[in-house]
């Protein structure tokens, strides 16, 4: 069994330690102690769940569900009609709320399960039959730095850690070569998502949760070349250890010094691990040609989602890559032409996320690796007044998930007939953050981390597991 450890010092620094030392040394204190006892209790003795590993494609912006995986064929019926009642701030423009608007995109069935996608999707539907669909999804902002702060921390404002710093918090590393936790973003200069490095940081854990965010052009990570001999760095960081341990003890053991520290001895480890996981020229062509590494384009998001293969298949916990940067047509985020915007967003990343999901099946690793697809919020069923997009919608949107104890080719959930409003089994954030935890083996009620004053936990007060899309 794994815990989280926030130092990996060599064993002569533990040398005599207090308990107290020991238990700041263990990651976080009582909460590892917390989670070996839930782990035990739970799964005897390695978790519960079928996941080890996790593989977040978020599509920053805000897909629409109604012109993805939701099929509303009633759009076509009411197309150019007013919605009666419709309450005009429920997107971002409550004064450019024009008529309801018809998919601009065909859909066919596929599949056993028979899923009805859309057009723009041809070579993921072709694995239909691997995932289970949540249709029913909804949060509680319409506005995209709340939104992705609540989809990936649990709330709408900043300052709390996210997911993956929580999954690496509760199920520690695979690799102590390679941060647990890693992050890509846009690689065409079109920015971070809005809320930045707040998206994937730790929070009030301890600093060594945090994400380590790739670097979008040139080399992933600085600095990965050596300098000296690795005698001569080795000897340079011993001596910084032990002028960093009488440092942190003179101040009481400050946590964000221990990741500070702890940063050193990875970034040093990194240099043996880190390029050979990120080389993907290493890959046959038949691989690289399978996700489309060469395409003009979709070769962006190919290598992304490549990497993020050999990073996970070398024991990295948690992976996130996001489509899109900050501003609007930018990202899919869809206000002026839905058609340019999404067929332009899944041609980067359709063949891409197809190929990974093949490669993660034909290796052996999609069963115990959770791919997780969605965006911050969905899209009105309604054309924004100015162009021939969508705007906002807290109140759907779609989220599908492959692999990792998942049942295959489900549905879960309804949006009413045009796809305004979840109407069926309802899916708050705090349940899919639940469900996300359950299939990795961790109870989301009892994994919890002490702070200002009680106790924290990702689902806040609420959220209960998915049980219906449990394999």
């Amino acid at each position: 069994m794994s815990f989280p450890m926030s130092s990996n010092e060599p064993n002569h620094f533990f040398a005599s330690p207090t308990r107290r030392d020991f238990l700041r040394r263990a990651g976080a204190g009582f909460g590892s102690l917390a989670l070996a006892s839930l782990l035990t209790e739970e799964a005897g003795a390695r978790g519960l769940g079928k996941a080890k590993r996790v593989i977040w494609l978020f599509m920053n912006g805000g897909p629409s569900h109604v012109d993805t995986w939701d099929y509303k064929p009633a759009l076509e019926k009411y197309d150019g009609k007013e919605l009666k009642g419709f309450d005009t701030t429920t997107g971002f423009f409550a004064d450019s709320v024009g008529p309801l608007m018809k998919s601009p995109f065909t859909f066919a069935q596929h599949g056993k399960s028979g899923t009805w996608v859309s057009e723009i999707f041809p070579k993921l539907a072709a694995h239909v039959d691997d995932m289970a669909f949540l249709h029913s999804c909804y949060t509680e902002t319409n506005n995209h730095s709340p939104a992705l702060f609540q989809i990936n921390t649990g709330m709408s404002r900043m300052g709390f850690p996210s997911v993956g710093a929580w999954v690496t918090y509760g199920l520690g590393s695979l690799n102590k070569s390679l941060p647990s936790f890693m992050v890509m973003y846009d690689t065409l200069g079109r920015g971070l998502p809005k809320g930045y490095a707040q998206n994937w940081g730790s929070g009030f854990l301890p600093g060594v949760f945090q994400g380590t965010a790739l670097n979008n052009q040139g080399q992933p990570i600085n600095d990965l070349e050596r300098k000296l001999t690795e005698p001569a760095q080795r000897a340079q960081l011993d001596l910084l250890q032990r002028l960093n341990k009488q440092h942190l003890a003179a101040s009481d053991n400050d946590p964000q010094l221990t990741a500070r520290i702890e940063s050193f001895e990875l970034a040093y480890r990194m240099q043996m691990a880190a390029p050979d996981a990120l080389e993907i020229a290493k890959e046959p062509q038949d691989i690289r040609d399978l996700y489309g590494v060469d395409k003009k384009e979709c070769g962006h998001f190919a290598r992304q989602c490549l990497m993020a293969r050999r990073l996970v298949e070398r024991g990295v916990r948690f992976v996130q890559i996001y489509s899109g940067g900050e501003e609007n047509e930018k990202s899919w985020d869809g206000h002026t032409n839905i058609v340019a915007n999404h067929r332009g967003f899944a041609a980067e990343t359709d063949q891409p996320i197809a190929a990974l999901l093949t490669d993660l099946k034909q290796r052996g690793m999609l069963d115990d690796t959770l791919v997780i697809w969605c965006g911050e919020f969905g899209r009105l069923p309604l054309v924004q007044k100015g162009g021939t997009g969508r705007d906002h919608n807290p109140h759907a949107f779609t989220c599908w998930m492959a692999g990792g104890g998942v049942k295959a080719g489900v549905h879960y959930g309804e949006t009413d007939e045009i796809g305004h409003k979840a109407v069926k089994d309802h899916v708050h954030i705090n349940d899919l953050h639940a469900t996300i935890l359950h299939l990795l083996g961790i109870n989301h009620e009892k994994l919890t981390y002490f702070f200002n004053g009680r106790n924290y936990r990702l689902t806040d007060v609420a959220g209960e597991v998915v049980k219906a899309i449990l394999a």
